[in-house]
């Protein structure tokens, strides 16, 4: 935290608020490095049907998450409390799940969650010690997905992406600000 208390607690709970996001994004986006990089080594997970270390999670759910055509995180709202080097932030999200069969409800279905997250700045960056991702509520979509109205740009789950492309083309015309995960 910087010495004037406002700014420090507003770029703090920023840089939380990204934490969050850029987990968001590295499971939509299968990056798993990025998942990971959301939380600090020795880090400690509470999912629905995992309980363990961060590096336990991250294997677990990659093979879990292929059996997906696609995932998409919306965040919601967000509170994050910060405690000098340590913080709690509470997060509530929408995560949208479709695969094949499309008559599987356990392949398409949408769940309400909360991110219930304590968050350690060390060394100057802000990450997970101890996440509980507390499912809400779950509801099927079977007979809900439509195929696209037409042509366009398409969402990829690997380095093909918009996103990422964007992010190499900003990087490597030398923006200032550093790609998501290596801040």
């Amino acid at each position: 935290m910087s010495d004037d208390p406002v700014t420090g607690a507003a770029a703090d709970r920023w840089a939380i608020h990204d934490v969050v996001l850029r987990y968001c994004r590295g499971v939509d986006r299968l990056d798993f490095d990025l998942v990971r990089s959301a939380y600090h080594p020795g880090a400690i997970d509470h999912h629905t049907g995992f309980d363990g270390p961060v590096d336990d999670y991250v294997e677990w759910v990659r093979p879990l998450l292929a059996t997906y055509t696609g995932t998409m995180h919306l965040v919601g709202n967000h509170l994050a409390e910060v405690y000098g080097t340590h913080a709690v932030a509470e997060t509530y999200g929408t995560a949208v799940h479709w695969g094949e069969p499309a008559a599987d409800p356990r392949r398409n279905f949408v769940s309400g969650f909360r991110y219930v997250d304590h968050l350690e700045k060390r060394d100057g960056r802000w990450a997970i010690v101890e996440r509980f991702a507390v499912r809400e509520w779950t509801r099927s979509t079977v007979g809900t997905q439509l195929a696209p109205e037409g042509e366009g740009p398409r969402g990829r789950r690997d380095a093909g992406d918009p996103v990422y492309l964007l992010t190499h083309r900003a990087a490597t015309a030398g923006s200032a600000r550093p790609p998501v995960g290596e801040r």
